[in-house]
């Protein structure tokens, strides 16, 4: 019998001042699952009062950013701006697409309203490569809050992305794409539609089994191919599952850069440094300046 599990890929932590961000795409052993190529899977946390999560300014090119935020205890905020001049709150339960495209600049920073008490953080951020012929379109962003629900007894499943389980997501795709988030009552089960290309789950809450095999929290189970899987927990958990069309072409990584060229992430990064990205209204005096050493890089 097939091992369910192809690859279990464990991420890197990084404190980053009152929570913890861990990393688990890109890994040195695999770069991309579908169109994913950064996961990026923060708390659950609460920060000290009169704080907040700040990312200054920063650019992105050749992917789509989606954010999504877990509801329950940790239900927090994070306020987005980009340099289209988009200002949108992100909750949890609706999904936030931000396609860069061409190159685009965004912060995002906690809301006013929640850092005198002490704001919640509990949530996942995703990169999607763009495909072959659609890197360089122009940059967009949108937020959809109508998604598909399928409940049962035991099981609430979110369709973020894409078709699964007969339902399909409004949110817009570049590429063939499934992303849900799962929760699993105790006794709860699942089938995992086993029609994308590639696959994967994330244990980010309680427990949970894929095809008999335990998930590890906060690793990223890699599913075999074309096997039909069933996810279930004991006790009660969380699960994000992700994947979709394999793309053919590498994809580079440097910083906040993706692209199937090296020379044109040569480019953002000059363009960076020179000042030539465009600005983000509301959110001007400040940027990320390029890293001497970026933290995220694959296939230099």
């Amino acid at each position: 019998m097939t091992d369910p599990v192809l690859q279990t890929l464990t991420p890197v932590s990084h404190d980053l001042g009152g929570f913890e961000v861990r990393r688990v795409l890109p890994s040195p052993s695999r770069t991309m699952v579908g169109p994913f190529i950064f996961v990026d899977q923060f708390g659950p946390a609460v920060l000290p009062a009169g704080t907040a999560m700040d990312v200054r300014p920063h650019p992105h090119i050749n992917l789509a950013t989606v954010t999504w935020l877990f509801g329950g205890k940790y239900a927090g905020a994070i306020d987005h701006r980009d340099s289209l001049g988009t200002f949108a709150t992100i909750r949890p339960g609706q999904v936030n697409l931000m396609t860069a495209g061409s190159g685009i600049v965004h912060s995002e920073r906690g809301p006013e309203a929640e850092r005198a008490a002490g704001p919640r953080l509990y949530g996942m951020q995703t990169w999607l490569a763009l495909p072959d012929g659609r890197e360089e379109i122009d940059p967009a962003f949108e937020q959809q809050t109508d998604l598909p629900v399928i409940e049962d007894t035991d099981v609430r499943a979110q369709v973020i992305m894409g078709t699964l389980w007969g339902r399909t997501a409004p949110t817009t795709q570049h590429s063939q794409t499934i992303y849900a988030e799962i929760m699993l009552q105790a006794g709860g089960a699942i089938p995992v539609d086993a029609s994308a290309d590639e696959r994967a789950v994330m244990l980010v809450g309680g427990d949970g089994r894929v095809g008999g095999v335990e998930l590890e929290p906060f690793a990223l189970a890699v599913l075999a191919p074309g096997a039909a899987l069933t996810l279930t927990s004991r006790e009660g958990g969380r699960v994000m599952l992700l994947g979709g069309e394999a793309f053919t072409t590498r994809r580079h990584v440097w910083w906040n850069f993706v692209s199937s060229s090296r020379e044109r992430i040569n480019q953002a990064k000059h363009d960076w440094d020179e000042g030539r990205f465009p600005k983000v209204p509301g959110d001007e005096d400040e940027f990320i300046p390029l890293p001497k050493v970026p933290n995220t890089i694959a296939n230099p």
